[in-house]
């Protein structure tokens, strides 16, 4: 049985300690273009900004604020003090199969494989994780000049410097063609954005179709069973709460574009009171 909603979650600390060229810190500018992303907001202060076809907006996030945007809305994080977020994200699976686009310059955007190259990170150190133990990615994400943390696996320093360095690189990428889009959505010209959208559905396209078979097995699968459990509870009948169970999903640690994450597997859960034979 999935998250419910056949959502996903999970805990970000976005990127700081490393301003883009505009002189803010923050995340990769992206969009998705199969599901719904929303901001819980747990702490910390920053900005939100999107962009669509109705041109750039602001939004201010603090420790309460709730904010969410469909597919299509160009977002990028800011981090002005220690922005803390959950994320939840429709259509659990999608976006971790390759939903997202970022907003590299448009000659990247444009070539399949100059985009498959600047967005792909190097390897994971060989602890599997940025630490053996498993714990949390270095605190402050992306420093301007980075000291690997102790108890780091032998060569995983190096190896944790690369992903940096990758990561800084594909943001910078991104934060340069968010800012030419942003650019002209302000002088009264959507066409880049518009061809942007062009290019991002060319990208995402070849993976409809195994998309499709995610979503029926986890978000059709979820409606599905709602739609038994009513029809069952108008007959009389509570079978299903004899089959209940109890799930948890432990977090693991990886860099996402907007900072360092702690996700949750919501497809593989522990199921620890499992249904009765």
């Amino acid at each position: 049985m999935t998250f419910p909603g056949g959502t996903s979650v999970s805990r970000l600390s976005v990127y700081s300690g490393s301003p883009c060229a505009d002189g803010l810190e923050g995340g990769t500018p992206h969009l998705h273009t199969a599901s719904t992303e929303a901001y819980v907001v747990i702490g910390g202060h920053g900005t939100l900004q999107t962009l669509d076809v109705n041109g750039l907006r602001e939004t201010e996030l603090s420790a309460g604020t709730t904010v969410w945007f469909t597919p299509g809305t160009i977002h990028r994080a800011v981090n002005r003090r220690g922005l803390e977020v959950v994320v939840v994200m429709s259509n659990a699976g999608l976006p971790e199969a390759g939903d997202a686009v970022m907003t590299f310059p448009p000659e990247i955007v444009a070539d399949p494989e100059r985009y498959r190259q600047a967005a792909t990170l190097p390897p994971s150190p060989p602890s599997g994780g940025p630490l053996p133990s498993g714990g949390p990615l270095p605190t402050g994400g992306l420093p301007a000049s980075s000291t690997p943390p102790e108890g780091l696996a032998p060569g995983a320093a190096g190896a944790l410097r690369d992903i940096e360095e990758a990561v800084r690189r594909r943001r910078e990428l991104a934060v340069e063609g968010f800012l030419r889009l942003a650019d002209a959505a302000a002088d009264g010209d959507l066409a880049p954005l518009h061809r942007f959208y062009d290019h991002a559905i060319t990208l995402v396209r070849p993976k409809a179709a195994a998309w499709r078979t995610i979503w029926e097995g986890t978000v059709a699968e979820e409606t599905r069973r709602t739609a038994g459990i009513l029809d069952a509870l108008e007959r009389g009948d509570g079978a299903h709460l004899r089959r209940s169970a109890l799930m948890e999903s432990p977090p693991h640690d990886r860099w996402g574009m907007c900072g360092n994450l702690r996700a949750h597997d919501v497809a593989h859960p522990i199921v620890h009171t499992p249904e009765p034979s």
